[in-house]
Formats: C-alpha cells, sequence, structure tokens
C-alpha cells in the first residue's frame, strides 16, 4: 500500500489521539478477582464476568474430569445445516426451551452473530423498528443491514414509545412494528420496566417485542433467567435474546422464541447459515456451566448487595449515576479527563477503563465500574474514597 493511501488513516489515528479516544489492545494475566497488566496486579473493575465463574479454575477441571477426550470436539467443522449439527447443540437448546418455559431455542456464535442476523432476516419494508436510543451497536448494525424503516426512541422514556407506537399503528404501510431495547443497559447500567413494557406491547397487535438479556442472564431472576424471569414476563417477549459471554462464562448468543419463527430463521438467517458453527466443547461447556448458574442464588444476592453499595457511595460523592444494577458507571464528561482519572485509580490497584465516544455520546465519557460476585465490599471502600 502507497504511503499517500495510509496518509489517509494515519491522520485519522492522529486525530483519535489528540481527542483521547485512541484504542489499542493491552496484554494482561488474569487470575481470580485480579489482573496483572506491566507487570502490575490490580483488581479487576472492567471484566463482564459478573458472577466469577470464567476465572473459577475448579470449575474447569470439573468440566474436563467429566467431559471425556472423544467428546471434546474442538472444531465443528461446518455449519450446522451441513454437518455441524453436533449433540451438544441440541441438548443446550433443549435445556434453555426447558427451563425457559418449553419455548423454542436457538444458539448463535456470538451475541453479535445474533443481533445482526435476527432482525435483518425478520424486518422487511413492510416492518418498523422502534429502537431504545442506547441500545447496543450489534442491534444498530442489525437494524442497518434490515430493509425496515426505523425510529429510535428517547431512551427508556416509555411514553415517548406509546406516543410513537399510536402514530404508526394503524399506518397501512406496516405489517408488524417490532419493538427493540435492553433489559439492562451497558453503559449506564440503568434497566428499562420490563413489566410496562408488555403491557404497552399488549395495547398493539402488530407489535413484536425484542429485548435483550446480555447484562441480565445468570444475575437476575430466581434462577438467573434475566429481568424477563425477574419480573415474570418470559412468555411475553416474542424475541428474547442473550448472550453466554459475560456472567455464562462462555460464548455465544442464544434466542427464546416461538418455533415458527425458530424454524424460519433456521431457513432466512445468513450469519447462521453462512457460518460454521461453534466448536461442539464451548457449547458443552455451556451447558456445564448453565446448570450450575441456575441453583447460584447466593452469587447474585451478593453482587445486587455490592452493586447497591457502590450505587449509593457514587451518588453520595455527587456523580451521576443511574445505575440500577451491577454496571457503575461514574460520568465525567471530557475524554482525556476521564482517561487521567482511570490513570490515576489504576495506580492505586483499581482496574477501571474509561469509556469514551463514540461507545457513549460525546461529553458523557465515564468510568465504567464493573462488579463481579468475587469483588468483597472491602475492596471497594478504598476505591469509593478515591473517587
Amino acid at each position: 500500500m502507497s504511503k499517500h493511501l495510509l496518509d489517509h488513516f494515519a491522520v485519522q489515528l492522529d486525530a483519535l489521539k489528540q481527542q483521547g479516544n485512541l484504542r489499542q489492545f493491552t496484554h494482561n494475566r488474569q487470575q481470580g478477582r485480579y489482573i496483572t497488566i506491566n507487570h502490575q496486579k490490580m483488581l479487576n473493575l472492567a471484566s463482564n464476568d459478573y458472577l466469577g465463574l470464567a476465572s473459577d479454575l475448579q470449575l474447569r477441571e470439573q468440566f474436563f474430569d467429566e467431559t471425556p477426550n472423544d467428546q471434546r470436539w474442538m472444531s465443528a467443522s461446518s455449519s450446522r445445516l451441513l454437518t455441524g449439527n453436533f449433540p451438544e447443540y441440541e441438548q443446550l437448546e433443549a435445556s434453555l426451551s426447558q427451563v425457559f418455559h418449553g419455548r423454542s431455542a436457538l444458539l448463535f456464535n456470538s451475541g453479535y452473530h445474533m443481533n445482526i442476523g435476527i432482525l435483518p432476516a425478520l424486518a422487511d419494508s413492510k416492518t418498523l423498528i422502534l429502537a431504545d436510543k442506547l441500545i447496543h451497536a450489534s442491534m444498530i448494525d442489525g437494524i442497518r443491514l434490515s430493509t425496515a424503516k426505523y425510529v429510535r426512541y428517547r431512551h427508556n422514556d416509555l411514553a415517548h414509545l406509546t406516543q410513537l407506537l399510536q402514530k404508526y399503528h394503524e399506518d397501512d404501510a406496516f405489517e408488524r412494528i417490532i419493538v427493540v431495547t435492553e433489559s439492562i443497559f451497558s453503559m449506564d447500567g440503568d434497566e428499562t420496566d420490563l413489566a410496562e413494557l408488555v403491557q404497552i406491547k399488549k395495547q398493539f397487535s402488530k407489535v413484536l417485542l425484542y429485548v435483550d438479556e446480555a447484562h441480565a442472564i445468570g444475575v437476575r431472576g430466581e434462577q438467573g433467567l434475566g429481568c424477563a424471569e425477574q419480573y415474570n414476563v418470559i412468555d411475553d417477549i416474542d424475541l428474547l435474546v442473550g448472550t453466554f459471554g459475560k456472567a455464562m462464562a462462555s460464548i455465544g448468543g442464544y434466542l427464546i422464541c416461538h418455533p415458527i419463527i425458530r424454524d424460519y430463521l433456521i431457513n432466512a438467517m445468513r450469519p447462521l447459515i453462512f457460518s460454521t458453527a461453534q466448536p461442539p466443547i464451548c457449547v458443552a461447556w455451556t451447558e456445564f456451566i448453565f446448570k450450575k448458574v441456575l441453583v447460584f442464588k447466593d452469587q447474585r444476592q451478593h453482587l445486587q448487595q455490592i452493586s447497591q453499595n457502590l450505587q449509593q457511595a457514587v451518588q453520595s460523592k455527587g456523580f451521576d449515576c443511574p445505575s440500577t444494577s451491577h454496571i457503575v458507571p461514574v460520568i465525567i464528561g471530557e475524554s482525556a479527563q476521564t482517561v487521567a482519572k482511570a490513570q490515576v485509580l489504576q495506580n492505586a490497584g483499581f482496574y477501571i477503563m474509561p469509556v469514551r465516544p463514540p461507545t457513549v455520546p460525546k461529553d458523557s465519557s465515564r468510568l465504567r465500574i464493573s462488579l463481579t460476585a468475587q469483588i468483597h465490599p472491602s475492596d471497594l471502600d478504598q476505591l469509593v474514597t478515591l473517587l
């Protein structure tokens, strides 16, 4: 590539650096609730390992002790529609279906794969998508890949959503409307009122409800099935999706839906049809972890308690803290200042990452504190003092 062509990208990178928004990979080693970077050991407050299971060595040892070598398939070698439909996929889908009230389940390679595939498959030019302003980038990309018209409603403003539904529901141009939201939002740690959202949905016959539980699965509900279980609305959400890559300590995504929707996606969803399936060993690990998570009530209660304590402490320091979950943002505003504050905390032994645009809106850069069930209340005392 010529220097002339490279110069364009070099200028863009330099601009990101000047704005304090340059991203880089960081080499690290993790052990328990700690992470070591450049020989500095820090309390890991940037992980999405919400139940502390990914770093649990005993769980890994147990899994491999119970999994014979002839079942340790490291590659599916093809899509599920060719030769890749191993028994592990069907077993995990059956387990999901059983706990999610007998509804159908479908697996995906990742949450991102899932969100960029479902909406383009289901939404055509006669579909309207109404999406929360702060949905994840993967859902935004899925909407953009679809041929549907879309409108974004103000974040968690269900009155605004209702106004839009009243405006568009009788429009003959649309045969269906898909409302898209997350249950717990990844950057603010706040949550939508799922019970109210379901009641709104029931007033409009054309509406399908798409809810992403990526940050709720494992940590909310009696069995850890997410906010949908917590608020008793599992059966009322048409497209209930989530990920295994966070609290579930694995990889992949899942959809809970009607069997007709499942069959349709197998025939229409391009990322599912044209991708090599996950390694069966990963799916077997997900099944192993999933069954354990169902009974991890103590870990969920502990995580909820330390989360509430930190939310209150951050607010008492004068910071805006919209969180009602284990994701606790400390909103500072300006990117360079946020990066500098993160460095101070890292130097003091707390690995907290700054989150900057375009991940969050301009002038809302923040420290994103991600709590896990391994964190002790005493671990957070010094952090609160430093804030």
